[in-house]
């Protein structure tokens, strides 16, 4: 039996540190790695159960590590089994980065039903990581219920994370109504909920006014047909003092049990598949312009263009035929 095979087979019994090292090999940018990967990907295709996946978005000191440890301790008290993969900024200079969700979600972590992986986001947008689709399907191999993602921030960028999740939960903190001119169109429209997070003490009539403002500004939204009758909608949640938690995760599975008997879910599952297949392609044609061949080419066109000698669009034309793209 290889490595290989092993590996899968330790993952798939629910080996926590199978599961790690596993996510580390997908992750790594090496050939050999990329090559290992696949084929661990493709062992384990099928197996374990499919897991809600869930994608958390939200605004800089909303309390996302907060509202994920509270959330996910609500959940492994119902006898789930709950991964949390959290992504973290990389530094654009250096490349490293502080990983600090563990730390911060120190209850969560001593969990035996939770797992939490912290990785890099290697300065790639989207909010998530290269590979976190991946790392997604191993945790669904390690029979893991419930997986929650946890992007960089808001931004244009992070409905990337809508590609690879069922749910897309957008998290705000209590504010004026001008945070509302703050959140993109964009990811309003990709969200399926919107949770007001830090509805307690002093800032619960702030909290109100601003679901109240999200709720309102859902309305005006068009109406998607993979969402039910009060879809999407704004809710108040206190991850600090947890409440509203139960309430959320009854409107969440009762929005996936209303997608899964209307078709809509494996349908979204299915696109997600077709974009990831592209982005792959995608990735794989840009990697081939840093070979050694193609770098000639391009330092050639590059070279001539800049002296006025050729348009940038007949020499991009002229470098896609040279390099065989």
């Amino acid at each position: 039996m290889t490595d290989t095979q092993t590996l899968a087979e330790r993952i798939h019994a629910g080996d926590r540190r199978a599961l790690a090292r596993a996510i580390t090999l997908v992750e790594s940018g090496r050939a050999d790695h990329r090559a290992q990967a696949t084929e661990l990907l493709e062992a384990l295709k099928g197996k374990g159960r499919q897991a809600v996946r869930i994608g958390l978005s939200g605004t800089p000191g909303v309390g996302k590590s907060t509202f994920i440890e509270s959330f996910g301790c609500l959940l492994t008290e119902k006898g789930l089994k709950v991964a949390v993969l959290a992504v973290d900024p990389s530094s654009a200079r250096s490349g490293g980065s502080i990983l600090g969700d563990k730390t911060r979600m120190e209850r969560l972590s001593r969990d035996p039903r939770a797992f939490i992986r912290p990785s890099p986001s290697q300065s790639h947008l989207g909010g998530v990581a290269r590979r976190t689709r991946e790392a997604v399907a191993l945790c669904e191999a390690a029979g893991f219920d419930v997986v929650l993602i946890e992007t960089v921030g808001v931004g244009q960028s992070e409905t990337v994370v809508a590609e690879m999740s069922d749910l897309f939960i957008l998290l705000l903190a209590p504010a004026g109504g001008d945070e509302l001119q703050g959140v993109k169109r964009g990811i309003m429209e990709m969200a399926d909920m919107i949770l007001v997070n830090k509805a307690d003490g002093d800032l619960k009539p702030a909290a109100t006014r601003t679901c109240a403002d999200y709720a309102g500004a859902l309305k005006l939204l068009r109406k998607r047909p993979q969402d039910p009758e009060g879809f999407p909608k704004a809710m108040m949640v206190s991850a600090l003092a947890e409440e509203g938690l139960e309430k959320a995760w009854e409107e969440m599975t009762a929005l996936v049990e209303w997608r899964r008997q209307n078709g809509f879910f494996d349908g979204a599952r299915e696109a997600q598949a077709r974009y990831w297949f592209g982005e792959e392609v995608r990735q794989g044609l840009l990697k081939r312009l840093e070979g050694e061949a193609a770098r000639a080419v391009m330092d050639e066109l590059s070279r001539r263009v800049a002296e006025g000698d050729i348009t940038a669009t007949r020499a991009a034309e002229e470098a896609l035929a040279r390099i065989g793209a």
